[in-house]
């Protein structure tokens, strides 16, 4: 027989008002009390129906995450960072791998709200006013993060500073000695990419080099877009000293094209990342990386859409954290400037 709500109060001794509120995770219970409770609930199996909580208006603790691609390490990480701090809470997680795609971005917002999600949080470039719009009308909570929240929505966001990155970027290659650089980027209509570029591109004019400006390519993200679009730079008459990568899959695809060209990283060329994921420590060179803080960032957007389903937070809050550069062995001085 199905253990019930019942069933735990008598096992704990404590009334069924007081199982309900942790289940729900409100009223002052102590905390002594809630963790008896919740090991009565795994002693005897008790699973809370999620489906009735939804029809009663309660929550069903359970959190969508839309995320452009889980074959890439970024949202990888991001995702299992969410995950982790959700269990902690008591939040359970839903995944939903977009490819950027705005027709599947609105089919599986539909589908977390049909699910009843409590909350969603946002990490691709969704840009469908009238979905997100739609979330705001039914009072779902939003929050986003590696990216800013969409102009004239009111949302939490937690993201790092791209524009810094790019700086730093460049401003770490300017400092070795190249001049003539190169730029491989996602599609530029993503805000985190258009500002990675416009700060390693302000970093390049600061030191004196406006004229022409870096080649900048626009690409999809991964590793065999940024070993083809790189091979065409690297067997260009004008081929760059350096190469910044705006994620850290280009820069791999790019730490191949070269390898295929048969030249010598760093020594022919530098070659720099953005990301600092797993594979960024574990490719041949190592690469040169702008870090983001992604662990941080999974925990600290999950915290914040919580608060906001739990009522706990009045008003909205955007948190930039700041990237850092992180040298491996994949970036020195260029043999002929």
């Amino acid at each position: 027989m199905k253990t019930t709500i019942y069933d735990i109060a008598k096992a704990a001794g404590v009334s069924i008002a007081t199982v309900s509120k942790v289940i729900n995770g409100t009223g002052r219970i102590s905390t002594d009390t809630r963790e008896r409770v919740h090991e009565i609930m795994q002693e005897l199996d008790y699973q809370p129906s999620v489906v009735a909580s939804a029809l009663t208006g309660k929550s069903t603790f359970t959190i969508g995450l839309l995320i452009p691609d889980l074959a890439n390490p970024l949202y990888a990480e991001i995702a299992r960072s969410v995950e982790d701090r959700g269990r902690e809470l008591g939040f359970n997680l839903v995944m939903c791998s977009t490819d950027n795609n705005p027709r599947r971005e609105g089919d599986y917002i539909t589908f977390l709200k049909q699910k009843k999600v409590d909350g969603i949080i946002i990490s691709t470039g969704i840009s469908n006013e009238a979905v997100l719009q739609s979330l705001h009308t039914q009072n779902i909570p939003v929050a986003f993060v590696t990216r800013d929240h969409i102009p004239g929505m009111d949302a939490d966001s937690v993201r790092v500073d791209d524009y810094l990155g790019g700086y730093r970027a460049a401003s770490h290659l300017l400092g070795l000695g190249h001049r003539h650089v190169a730029v491989l980027t996602e599609q530029l209509s993503l805000s985190s990419s258009s500002d990675r570029v416009r700060g390693f591109i302000h970093a390049l004019e600061e030191a004196g080099i406006e004229e022409g400006g870096p080649v900048v390519v626009e690409s999809f993200s991964s590793i065999e877009e940024g070993r083809r679009q790189t091979l065409e730079l690297l067997i260009s008459e004008d081929a760059p000293t350096a190469l910044f990568a705006c994620n850290d899959l280009l820069a791999i695809g790019a730490v191949q094209a070269a390898k295929e060209l048969r030249l010598t990283i760093p020594w022919d060329v530098s070659i720099i990342g953005f990301d600092n994921t797993m594979l960024a420590g574990i490719v041949d060179p190592p690469l040169t990386t702008i870090s983001q803080p992604i662990a941080e960032m999974g925990r600290r957007v999950m915290d914040l859409i919580i608060q906001e389903v739990r009522g706990e937070k009045k008003g909205k809050t955007a948190i930039v954290l700041t990237p850092e550069l992180v040298v491996r062995q994949s970036t020195t001085f260029p043999r002929k400037v």
